[in-house]
This record gives C-alpha cells, sequence and structure tokens, in this order.
C-alpha cells in the first residue's frame, strides 16, 4: 500500500471545486487525513485571485503513474484549462507531493504552505 500525499489548490470557486476533487479522489485511494487549507497569494502571474491550498494524506494500491494520470483526469473532469500560464488561474491544481516518504514535487523546497501541510499530516515527516 502506498502513502501518498497530495496536493490540493484552486482560485476559481475554489471551496467547492476541492471539495469536488477530494470526493473524486475518494473514489480511487482512501483518504486517511485533510489538512488545513490556508489563502495564498499567487504566484508567478499575480493579477489573478488568490489561492486556497492544502493536502489529502491518502493510501492507494495504485502505482504513481497510475494517480498521476487519475489526479490528471480529475483535473480535466473538473474544468481546467492549461493555458500558457503555468502560474495562471485554475478551477483545481493536484500534485502529487509526496509518495512513499519521498519528496515528488520540488515546489515543496520553495512553499512554506505546502511544507505546512505535510507537517500537518505527518508531523514526523522531514523536508
Amino acid at each position: 500500500m502506498n502513502r501518498v500525499i497530495i496536493g490540493a489548490g484552486s482560485n476559481i470557486n475554489p471551496e467547492e471545486n476541492i471539495e469536488l476533487a477530494r470526493k473524486k479522489i475518494s473514489k480511487h485511494t482512501e483518504i486517511v487525513r485533510t489538512s488545513s487549507f490556508v489563502r495564498t497569494e499567487p504566484i508567478g502571474y499575480t493579477n489573478q485571485n488568490e489561492f486556497y491550498n492544502g493536502a489529502f494524506l491518502v493510501r492507494t494500491e495504485k502505482n504513481y503513474n497510475e494517480l498521476r494520470e487519475i489526479l490528471k483526469n480529475i483535473e480535466s473532469e473538473l474544468g481546467r484549462v492549461r493555458t500558457g500560464h503555468k502560474d495562471g488561474p485554475r478551477t483545481i491544481d493536484l500534485d502529487i507531493l509526496v509518495w512513499n516518504k519521498e519528496i515528488m514535487d520540488d515546489d515543496v523546497f520553495e512553499r512554506d504552505f505546502l511544507q505546512e501541510a505535510i507537517k500537518e499530516l505527518v508531523p514526523s515527516f522531514e523536508i
């Protein structure tokens, strides 16, 4: 069984889209815990609404690529549009942050809110 931390963020109807994403993720994994969600200022492309960010600790029998594909499909189902701006507005952004105690997303090292969500979900995790 794989233990995974999935980062979730949105700045378009964020509370609604994060809840919809959580429900869809729970159809493919066991959600063990959910972190607090916090408001954050946009990074990079700043001419947009603030984001609502947090994370889910899940257990899954899926492998990394299977789960990643599921998350991309959920993003598409919820209307995620991939524009020229990597940091542009989005209905939902789902990223595998930690896979079995290994950091998979370099943003973890640069974004305090991701580190705080991980520490809340797994207090013993060393970043």
